[in-house]
């Protein structure tokens, strides 16, 4: 795979989880980089409102935490994602 087909790739699965994060918490300011730390392609990182509750912080990592392991073990592109309180 080419470095630009590769760069295609990575921002397609860049894409999907920061969708996933808009629709589990539309009032959150999402952020989609592909710095690269280690083997990492890329991070989503999600900031909520204030006054979230810590569940729903749990569930939103949780489900985020599970499709990027699916693309990783789909797709092989190895993507982060955190959210920050």
């Amino acid at each position: 795979m080419s470095s630009s087909e590769r760069k295609t790739l990575v921002d397609l699965y860049l894409t999907e989880p920061s969708l996933l994060a808009k629709r589990l918490c539309p009032d959150a300011r999402i952020e989609a980089t592909t710095e690269a730390f280690e083997d990492e392609d890329g991070h989503v990182r999600i900031y909520p409102p204030g006054g979230i509750r810590e569940e729903e912080i749990a569930d939103i990592e949780g489900k985020l935490a599970d499709r990027c392991v699916d693309i990783l073990v789909e797709k092989g592109v190895f993507i982060r994602s955190a959210v920050y309180d």
